[in-house]
C-alpha cells in the first residue's frame, strides 16, 4: 500500500478517537449510572471502539515512514494500549468475571470476533531486535560450553546387536511379512470360491445380453452422475467463497507482494530514522551557533527592562524567581512586574494556610467526599491516566499534520522546519539557565549598590530556600553482588538452570475458536465456561503489552504476579513461552523442583533471589516461570516430597513482590493443575490475577484437528470426517491431540496419503489409550474458581447482593462503630 493509504488510515483513528473524546470528557460532567448493565455495556463499547484504534494504530505505525509522523503516532498508539487495559480493569471489577461476551456490541458495529483480538504491536521486537540478537548468542555460546546445545536429536536411539539377535530380528520381520501375504492370499481364493458359488445358484443363461448391458449402464451412470455432483458442488463453493480454487497458488501472488513491499518500507523506515538523527544534531549544532548568541542577548535585555520597570512601579528591586519556580520564564510569563510581586505573595500565603489548616481541609474533604457519596449513589468511571494524553496526541495531530501540504515530501522524509521549532525550544531553555545565573549575580549586585547610596544592610539576593522536609528515607536494598558485572551473574543463572531459553512458539500459535454461546448461556443466568478463544485474548492485555511497554507498565493498572489454572495439557507452559517470544523477555524457571539442590541455606535461597530478580530488572522485560505453583502453598506436605522442601519460597515471595515497582517490567507467572492441594486464602495474596483454562469445546476442537493435521505434513480431505472426530474427542486436550496426531502421522504414513487418504478411526484408536479429563475434574476446578475473591464477588452479584460486596470497602470505620453499638 502507499503512503496515502497509511496517511488516510491515521487520519480515520485520529477522527475516531476525536469522536470517542468529546463522549469521554464531555463539557458537562455525566451522572452517575444506576444500571449496573447499562454502565457495563457503556464499557464494552468504549472497549470495543478503542481496540478498533489500536489495530489500525498499530498497521499504521509499523509501515508509515515518516519519523516525525511515527513519533506522534507511538505516543497515541501507546495512549489508547494504557486506554484499553484502563477499559478491561474497569470491566472486570463491575461485571466481576475476566471474560465477557459482547456479541449485540460486535453486531451494532458490524464487527467480526476476529476484530476482538488484541494485537501484538511489532515494535516490541523490532525496536530491540539487536539487543535480542546479541542476547541469544551469548545465552548459545553458555550453552555451547556446557553441552546442553539444542542440537539435533537422532530420530531413533540405535543400540549394538549380536548377530544371533539381528538374525532373530530378520527372521521375525520376514515371516510376519510372509504371513501377511498368505493370509492376503487366502483371503483372495475365499471370495473366488463365494464368487463361483453364488453364480451356481444363479440361472445365468437366463439373463440375455441387453438385460446385462442395461445393468452395465446402470452403474456406469450412477458412476458419472455422481462424480459430476461432487464437481458441482465444489464448484458452487468456490462460487460462494466457501472453498479456494485449486489451481490458485499458495499463498497467492497478491499476499506475497504485500508481504514484501510491507518488508521493503521497513527497511526504508531505518533509513528514514538514520536520516532523522543526522539531522537532529546538524540542525541543533547549527542554531547553537547562529541564533544562540541573539537569543542570550535578547533575554538579558529583557530581564534587565523588566527589572528597572519594577524598581520604578514599587521602588525596589524584586527577587529573582528559583529554578523551582521556573526562573525567568516566570517573569516572561508575568503581564507586569507588579502581577509577578502579587502571585509571589499569593503563593506563599497558600503555603502558610496549607501548614496551619491543613488537618482542617482533608477533614472537610472526607466529610464532602461522605456527602457526595450519599447525594450521588451510583457507577462512575475511574479517573484515567491516559485521557490527557490522547487529548494533547489529537491537539498535536490537528494543529500539525492535518492540513499540512506534503505534496513536495513524496518520499516521507523528515521536515526541517519541525525539527527547528522543537531545538528552539529546547536550546532556549538550555541558554534561560545560563541566562538565570549570570542575571541573578547581576541583581545582587544592583542591591548592593542600591543599598549602599541609601546606607542600609545589604540583602542577600533571592529567597532563602525553603528547608526541605527531612522524611523518612526508605533503607535501600543492601546489593549482595556490588562486585559482580551483569554478563557473570547471567552466566551463573544459566549454568544453574535457573535461566532458560525460550521456545520458539507464538501466541498465534494457541489455537482456539470464539464462544458463541457466551451470551445466550449468561442471559439465562447461567456462567459458561470460557473457550481457549477467550484465555488467548486476555494474555495479551495482562501480560504481553505491559511487559512490552515501558509507558503502559508504569501507569496502567500493575500486575504482578498471575496464576494459569487448568488440567495437564490445555497449553499453560505454551502460554508462558509465548509470551516470552512475543515481548523478548527472559525467562526464569523458578519451579520448586527446579530448585532442588541449588543454593542451599536461608542465605543460599536470599542469595539467589538476589540474583534472579537484580538480573531481571537489568535485562528488563523478565518472566519469572513458577511452574506446579501449588507446591508452594501446600496444606499439607506429602511425605515423598518433604526432601524437595517445596514451600521454601513461600515466606519470601511475597516480599519480593512488594519490591516490583512500575518501572519493573517483572511479571511472576504461576501454573498448577491441581489447585485444590494449596491453600486458598495464601495463593490469592500472591496471585491477583487468576485465569482459568478449560478443555477444548468442540468448535476449538474441529480448528485444531485441522490445524494438527496440516501442521504435521497432512491432508484434509472429504473422507475424513473432522465433525465426527471432534465430537468423539470430547474430554481430551489439545496436548493429548498433539500426541495423537504425532503417532499417528509417522514418515511412512505420510508417504502413503496419495493413494491411502486420512480416516477418522486411525485417529480414534490412539485417543482411546489415554485418559481424558472428566467432566468432574472440570467441575471442581470450576468450584474451586468460585472460591477466589473475584469468584465469590461474582457469586454474589448473580444472587442480587452486589451492595454487599462494595460495603465493607466504604467506611469499615463506621461499620465498626455500628457494630459496638
Amino acid at each position: 500500500m502507499s503512503h496515502s493509504t497509511y496517511n488516510k488510515l491515521w487520519r480515520d483513528a485520529q477522527e475516531q478517537v476525536s469522536d470517542l473524546l468529546s463522549e469521554e470528557l464531555p463539557e458537562e460532567p455525566l451522572r452517575p449510572e444506576r444500571d449496573r448493565v447499562v454502565f457495563f455495556q457503556r464499557l464494552a463499547s468504549l472497549y470495543v471502539r478503542y481496540t478498533q484504534i489500536f489495530r489500525h494504530l498499530e498497521e499504521t505505525y509499523d509501515q508509515i515512514l515518516h519519523p516525525q509522523k511515527r513519533r506522534v503516532i507511538r505516543g497515541l498508539l501507546d495512549s489508547t494500549m494504557g486506554r484499553v487495559l484502563e477499559l478491561k480493569n474497569e470491566m472486570v471489577e463491575k461485571e466481576f468475571s475476566e471474560f465477557h461476551y459482547m456479541d449485540d456490541i460486535i453486531l451494532d458495529l458490524k464487527l467480526t470476533p476476529e476484530d476482538l483480538e488484541i494485537p501484538i504491536p511489532r515494535y516490541f521486537l523490532s525496536e530491540r531486535s539487536k539487543v535480542l540478537h546479541d542476547r541469544q548468542q551469548m545465552l548459545s555460546s553458555i550453552l555451547d560450553l556446557m553441552g546442553i546445545a539444542d542440537k539435533p536429536k537422532p530420530a531413533v536411539e540405535g543400540r549394538t546387536l549380536s548377530l544371533e539377535d539381528a538374525v532373530k530380528m530378520i527372521q521375525v520381520s520376514e515371516r510376519a511379512r510372509q504371513g501377511r501375504l498368505r493370509a492376503q492370499f487366502m483371503r483372495e481364493i475365499q471370495r473366488d470360491e463365494e464368487r463361483q458359488r453364488r453364480l451356481k445358484h444363479r440361472d445365468v443363461s437366463a439373463v440375455s445380453a441387453e438385460q446385462a448391458a442395461v445393468q452395465i449402464q446402470k452403474l456406469w451412470r450412477g458412476f458419472i452422475q455422481r462424480k459430476r455432483t461432487k464437481q458441482e458442488r465444489e464448484e458452487e463453493m468456490i462460487f460462494l467463497g466457501m472453498a479456494m480454487e485449486p489451481s490458485l497458488p499458495q499463498p497467492s501472488p497478491a499476499a506475497v507482494l504485500v508481504s514484501a513491499n510491507q518488508a521493503r518500507r521497513r527497511v526504508r523506515q531505518e533509513e528514514h530514522e538514520e536520516d532523522f538523527q543526522k539531522a537532529l544534531v546538524a540542525i541543533t549544532s547549527s542554531l547553537r551557533e547562529t541564533e544562540g548568541p541573539d537569543m542570550r542577548e535578547t533575554m538579558k535585555e529583557q530581564i534587565r527592562q523588566w527589572f528597572i520597570e519594577c524598581h520604578d512601579a514599587t521602588g525596589s528591586f524584586p527577587d529573582y524567581p528559583e529554578e523551582e519556580d521556573g526562573g525567568s520564564a516566570l517573569i516572561f510569563a508575568a503581564k507586569t512586574p507588579q502581577q509577578l510581586v502579587e502571585e509571589l505573595k499569593a503563593e506563599d500565603e497558600e503555603e502558610v494556610n496549607k501548614r496551619s489548616g491543613g488537618k482542617e481541609q482533608t477533614k472537610d474533604k472526607e466529610k464532602g467526599k461522605d456527602t457526595e457519596e450519599d447525594e450521588e449513589p451510583g457507577l462512575k468511571m475511574l479517573p484515567s491516566a491516559f485521557l490527557s494524553e490522547l487529548q494533547s496526541g489529537h491537539t498535536t495531530f490537528s494543529e500539525v499534520w492535518k492540513n499540512r501540504d506534503e505534496s513536495k515530501n513524496f518520499s516521507q522524509r523528515h521536515d526541517a522546519e519541525l525539527i527547528k521549532e522543537e531545538k528552539r525550544k529546547e536550546i532556549e531553555a538550555e541558554i534561560r539557565l545560563q541566562v538565570d545565573e549570570l542575571m541573578r549575580q547581576e541583581l545582587a549586585n544592583w542591591k548592593l549598590s542600591v543599598d549602599r547610596e541609601k546606607g542600609g544592610k545589604a540583602r542577600t539576593a533571592g529567597k532563602k530556600k525553603k528547608g526541605s522536609k527531612s522524611g523518612k528515607k526508605k533503607k535501600k536494598e543492601k546489593d549482595l553482588t556490588a562486585d559482580r558485572t551483569t554478563e557473570s551473574l547471567y552466566r551463573e543463572l544459566v549454568e544453574e538452570g535457573l535461566l532458560k531459553p525460550a521456545e520458539n512458539v507464538r501466541l498465534q500459535d494457541y489455537i482456539g475458536d470464539y464462544s458463541y454461546l457466551g451470551t445466550t448461556l449468561r442471559q439465562m443466568d447461567i456462567e459458561p465456561m470460557p473457550s481457549l478463544s477467550d484465555v488467548r485474548q486476555l494474555i495479551p492485555l495482562y501480560a504481553i503489552l505491559p511487559l512490552g511497554s515501558q509507558v503502559l507498565h508504569e501507569k496502567a493498572p500493575l500486575v504482578k504476579a498471575l496464576l494459569l489454572v487448568g488440567p495437564s495439557g490445555v497449553g499453560k507452559k505454551m502460554l508462558v513461552h509465548a509470551i516470552c517470544q512475543e515481548t523478548g523477555a527472559n525467562l526464569f524457571d523458578l519451579s520448586p523442583l527446579n530448585l532442588v539442590g541449588k543454593y542451599p541455606g536461608r542465605s543460599g535461597l536470599q542469595m539467589m533471589l538476589h540474583v534472579v530478580f537484580k538480573v531481571a530488572r537489568l535485562l528488563q522485560p523478565s518472566v519469572v516461570w513458577i511452574g506446579d505453583a501449588e507446591k508452594m502453598f501446600y496444606k499439607k506436605v506429602p511425605k515423598e516430597e518433604k526432601e524437595c522442601d517445596p514451600k521454601r519460597l513461600k515466606k519470601d515471595l511475597p516480599k519480593v513482590l512488594k519490591s516490583i515497582r512500575g518501572e519493573d517490567r517483572i511479571l511472576i507467572i504461576g501454573t498448577t493443575c491441581s489447585p485444590l492441594d494449596a491453600d486458598l486464602k495464601s495463593l490469592c495474596k500472591v496471585y491477583t490475577k487468576i485465569i482459568l483454562i478449560p478443555r477444548p469445546d468442540y468448535g476449538t476442537r474441529y480448528i485444531m484437528w485441522e490445524e494438527l493435521i496440516v501442521r504435521s505434513g497432512g491432508v484434509v480431505t472429504s473422507t475424513l470426517d473432522l465433525s465426527s472426530l471432534a465430537k468423539v474427542s470430547d474430554g481430551y486436550t489439545p496436548g493429548h491431540m498433539v500426541q495423537v496426531v504425532r503417532k499417528v502421522l509417522t514418515e511412512h504414513r505420510l508417504q502413503r496419503l496419495a493413494k491411502c487418504p486420512l480416516l477418522a478411526v486411525e485417529f480414534v484408536s490412539h485417543l482411546a489409550k489415554i485418559d481424558p479429563i472428566f467432566q468432574e475434574q472440570e467441575e471442581a476446578l470450576k468450584a474451586w474458581y468460585a472460591k477466589t475473591p473475584l469468584g465469590k464477588k461474582r457469586a454474589k452479584a448473580a444472587l442480587g447482593r452486589e451492595g454487599e460486596v462494595d460495603a465493607p470497602q466504604k467506611g469499615s470505620k463506621g461499620a465498626k462503630k455500628k457494630g459496638k453499638k
